[in-house]
């Protein structure tokens, strides 16, 4: 196996999340490295899709694709009502 260029990055925690890293370590008889380098991992990932879909949202807006505040006022209400609007398009 190909040895990976790492870099160390030291940050501090308030004790009670380090307790669950150890805790959930232990449970998955994983180190707490690999704990933080998934939690990083799924965290960046989260981050970057949220990101694609900010953009992607605002090209929508400078495309002119939006639907007016009314139109979705109106759906949201009549999602608690006997016969709900069809999602606004």
């Amino acid at each position: 196996m190909a040895k990976t260029d790492t870099r160390v990055f030291t940050a501090h925690v308030p004790v009670s999340l380090a307790e669950k890293v150890d805790q959930i370590a232990a449970r998955l008889e994983r180190s707490r490295n690999w704990i933080m380098k998934q939690a990083l991992s799924a965290w960046i990932e989260q981050e970057e899709e949220r990101t694609r879909l900010t953009r992607e949202a605002l090209a929508d807006v400078d495309a002119g694709h939006m639907i007016d505040h009314q139109t979705v006022q109106s759906w949201a209400d009549s999602l608690s009502s006997d016969e709900p609007l069809p999602v606004p398009r």
